[in-house]
């Protein structure tokens, strides 16, 4: 008889398979899952050299996917200054002060995460709020959108901003007093920073790597969406594969910048091995809520004088869906704003009738601000909308933002679902915290239009079953079944049976990838 390489016993097994949704033991060989059952059932398949987990109780489940999750990003933001918990801009300016004491051989202060409405003073920091803090140094400090910044005096002549500096698709906000540049930048505009910014060396960039796939199955993931920005990027994702130091499986998230590259080549999506594959394009159509860069059918309620911007006009747009589409690649486009989501689906919808293909899986990433014609326009396109359920929490001010009546269509998360259409989680991290269990807690927990709270079991789906469909691998992961692979996560608690509040306590044990234990705790 077959004797498993691990083996793990006593367990709390939730398995999202319906035909044997519960189990106490489940054995693993080769990476795969080769028996589920009860203890005495598994117990046949220990032998001298199968390596025994007993979990005495706790909650085994299969292993969490991070469905849209900025990898490299996140282990270079482990480096710089977290803002995330700042109250005012006094805390702010003590914060730089304090990072730039701690780190005199940065020659750029970076950092960010930070979010105004949290502020006491409630407005945005500006380049002089900055420049009392540190002059002699360029600060640069993202908003937790990722869709705004502030930057300092040094920092702006650096990137050669002035008050004549044009940006398409970007805006550079000038002071009302002076009308000079005012520290704030908004979407491309950023870019004329980033320019300048030293680039981190290959090395660097490998570290930020290996530091954030630690932090992801720290937390429990086996599975990362990972968005790219560059090729180098993607070779040190094969590097580390084939040096085998990647714990965990990566569905690239290529950038559209890349797109004729991918299809002079040939390459699809899926393409690559059990570890590593070609995922979907990742195409910007509008900005933030947070920005106030969303693009929104009508203006924004506490600023009426804007509507938010797009990235692209409608014809450029459709060409873009159309050659991704007709080369046989997923897409993922980010829209937030009513206005952007009814031309990605518009863009959908005339790629399909132009070409139609079954099975393309095309996404919507954020898919925020709804209404139900769109919600049944997405339905009938079979498109999967790509969620992040911690923005529920951290855009707490969304009402302000919309207005009552566009708020409530604002992460319909469970019309969505109750519609039948697929909906995947991730955490935009570093946007948001990489802590799957966090996005359980906020989808189920939410405290606005409570309508759209999810159950336990429909948020753990969007981050397993529905995850690994989005990623074509309905197959071979998702729920713990024989056949498939033995990627797990391990519980402190069972989150089914304790109060909803308390989920966010919950922590992870273990990670199992391909039958691997990647994490203990």
């Amino acid at each position: 008889m077959l004797k498993a390489e691990l083996v793990i016993l006593n367990g709390n097994v939730k398995t999202l398979n319906p035909e044997k949704s519960k189990a106490e033991a489940l054995a693993v060989y080769d990476g795969k899952i080769v028996a589920v059952g009860s203890n005495s059932e598994v117990c046949k398949y220990i032998g001298d050299e199968t390596k025994v987990v007993d979990v005495e109780g706790k909650l085994v489940i299969p292993g969490f996917n991070d469905c849209h999750v900025h990898m490299t990003g996140f282990g270079n933001f482990l480096r710089t200054l977290n803002l995330r918990e700042v109250k005012s801009i006094k805390e702010m300016q003590d914060k730089v002060k304090e990072f730039a004491r701690e780190n005199p051989d940065k020659k750029w202060i970076l950092g960010g995460r930070w979010d105004h409405e949290k502020f006491i003073e409630k407005r945005y920091p500006t380049r002089w709020d900055l420049d009392e803090a540190l002059s002699e140094k360029p600060v640069f400090l993202v908003r937790v959108c990722g869709h705004l910044a502030v930057a300092n005096t040094k920092a702006l002549k650096l990137a050669g901003i002035t008050k004549e500096t044009v940006v398409e698709d970007g805006k550079i906000d000038l002071d009302e007093a002076t009308g000079e540049p005012n520290g704030i930048l908004r979407e491309k505009a950023l870019d004329l920073v980033w320019k300048v910014i030293p680039k981190p060396t290959f090395k660097e960039l490998e570290e930020a790597c290996i530091q954030a796939c630690r932090e992801a199955v720290k937390n429990g993931l086996t599975c990362v969406h990972w968005i790219v920005n560059s090729a180098d990027e993607i070779r040190i994702i094969q590097k580390l594969y084939l040096e085998g130091k990647l714990p965990i499986r990566v569905y690239l998230g290529i950038p559209v910048k890349l797109l004729d590259t991918l299809v002079k080549l040939g390459l699809t999506t899926n393409f690559g091995n059990k570890m590593v594959k070609v995922g979907f394009v990742k195409i910007f159509s509008d900005g933030s809520l947070g920005a106030r860069t969303a693009a929104l059918k009508e203006p924004y309620k506490d600023k009426p004088e804007t509507r938010g911007m797009l990235y692209y006009d409608e014809q450029t747009l459709e060409k873009l869906v159309l050659k991704a589409h007709k080369a046989g690649l997923q897409l993922g486009i980010h829209a937030i704003g009513d206005k952007a989501v009814e031309i990605v689906v518009n863009a959908y919808e005339k790629a399909l009738e132009n070409f139609s293909r079954e099975n393309h899986r095309h996404r919507i990433e954020h898919c925020s601000v709804l209404n139900p014609n769109l919600i049944e326009r997405i339905r009938k396109l079979g498109l999967i909308a790509s969620i992040q359920p911690h923005f529920t929490v951290s855009d707490f001010w969304v009402e302000e933002r919309v207005g009552k009546e566009r708020a409530r269509w604002v992460y319909p998360f469970k019309t969505l679902i109750s519609k039948g259409i697929t909906v995947v989680s991730g955490s935009d991290c570093p946007v948001e915290p990489i802590n799957p269990i966090l996005g359980i807690w906020a989808a189920v927990t939410r405290a606005n239009f409570s309508e759209e709270r999810l159950t336990v079991e429909e948020a753990l789906k969007t981050y397993t079953v529905n995850a690994a469909y989005a990623a074509f691998d309905e197959k071979e992961r998702g729920t713990i079944k024989v056949g498939k692979f033995a990627d797990l996560t391990v519980l402190s608690e069972d989150i089914f049976n304790i109060p909803k509040e308390r989920i966010k306590e919950v922590s992870v044990e273990m990670t199992v990838v391909n039958g691997k234990i990647v994490y203990k705790s």
